[in-house]
C-alpha cells in the first residue's frame, strides 16, 4: 500500500498548487474516504478537506472557498486545487486513506499516509 503526493512547492501569496496523490492499486483508495491532511511547524495535525467516494467533499472553514479535493478513481489519484494561498497555509500536505468508506476529520480513522510534500507561502 502506498500513496504518493507530489505538486509541493514555494509561491508567494494568491497563488495557485495543484497536489496530486497517487495511490497504488491495492490501496483500494476508491472504496474509502481520502483526505488532506497538513501539519505547520510546531503545530498539531490538522484536516483540510475530504472527498468521499462518490465524489462529495467537504473542506475546514479555514480553507473554505479556497482549497477543493478530487479524484479520479480510474487513475487511483486524489488532488487538492488550491487557489488564493496564504501564508497561513504553509504547511507540510498529507493524502490519507480512511478505514472507512465514510469521511471524519480524525487523523486516527485513517489507516495509510503518504510522505507529505511541502507547501510554502510567501507575502
Amino acid at each position: 500500500v502506498q500513496l504518493v503526493e507530489s505538486g509541493g512547492g514555494s509561491v508567494q501569496a494568491g497563488g495557485s498548487l495543484r497536489l496530486s496523490c497517487a495511490a497504488s492499486p491495492n490501496t483500494y483508495s476508491s472504496s474509502y474516504c481520502m483526505s488532506w491532511f497538513r501539519q505547520a511547524a510546531g503545530k498539531r495535525l490538522e484536516w483540510v478537506s475530504s472527498i468521499t467516494t462518490t465524489g462529495g467533499s467537504a473542506s475546514a472553514q479555514s480553507v473554505k472557498d479556497r482549497f477543493t479535493a478530487s479524484r479520479d478513481n480510474a487513475k487511483n489519484t486524489l488532488y487538492l486545487q488550491m487557489n488564493n494561498l496564504k501564508p497561513e497555509d504553509t504547511a507540510v500536505y498529507y493524502c490519507a486513506r480512511a478505514r472507512f468508506t465514510y469521511c471524519n476529520d480524525s487523523p486516527a480513522d485513517y489507516a495509510y499516509w503518504g510522505q507529505g510534500t511541502q507547501v510554502t507561502v510567501s507575502s
